[in-house]
């Protein structure tokens, strides 16, 4: 399984993003498809946002337009892993 345990809140809300746009960072990595390098670079660039709060209540409300919101820093990059 692959986490980031020096940056654990930065890691799951990074996977709550990707996940709701249909993309599966782990098995992104599995598959070739994304570099452990890449995925470092999207927690950490989460683990420096300032915007943590804001992602909590938006990863929590019950319905969404499936998009990740403009506030994300890894919006472009997530973005760019979605399948067509």
């Amino acid at each position: 399984m692959l986490g980031y345990p020096e940056a654990p809140r930065a890691w799951w809300l990074t996977r709550g993003m990707a996940r709701l746009i249909g993309v599966n960072l782990p098995q992104a990595v599995v598959e070739g498809w994304l570099s452990r390098e890449e995925l470092a670079t999207l927690v950490m660039r989460c683990e420096s946002c300032t915007c943590h709060g804001p992602c909590d209540s938006w990863l929590a409300q019950p319905s969404h337009d499936e998009a990740v919101p403009g506030f994300c820093p890894n919006k472009p990059g997530l973005e760019a892993l979605a399948p067509n």
